[in-house]
């Protein structure tokens, strides 16, 4: 019976990593990908040099793994992907882009606030 109980909360505990948050680089594909899939995925314009970038990483990484939040989180070099900046209206490092498939759901700029920054991310569920 013990096997039994670790067996299932081993299942349940990766059931709840497959569908939790998710932070990787961007990429094109990876983008194109999540949006095909109708999947919930942000993008985060961060820059090294940006405090408030970094601020939003601390919480962003608080949530990894946490099946609260679902979704996949691509950091975007905010200095280097201008064509893409250009593209999406990026005027500033710090913006949050959050899609559901490839429909925008919420434009966040310099939010730091944990609670904000998880309803932008939820606002896609």
């Amino acid at each position: 019976m013990t096997k039994q109980i670790a067996l299932a909360t081993t299942f349940l505990v990766a059931c709840n990593t497959a569908f939790a948050l998710d932070i990787t680089p961007y990429s094109a594909a990876a983008l194109s990908a999540e949006q095909q899939n109708g999947k919930v995925v942000a993008l985060h314009f961060h820059a090294d040099w940006c405090p408030t970038c970094r601020a939003q990483n601390k919480v962003f990484q608080q949530w990894r793994g946490d099946a609260s939040v679902p979704g996949t989180l691509l950091v975007v070099d905010h200095d280097h992907e201008k064509a893409l900046k250009q593209q999406l209206g990026v005027r500033m490092q710090s913006t949050v882009i959050v899609y559901r498939g490839a429909v925008e759901t919420t434009r966040l700029s310099g939010e730091t606030d944990a609670a904000k920054l998880r309803a932008a991310l939820l606002s896609a569920r």
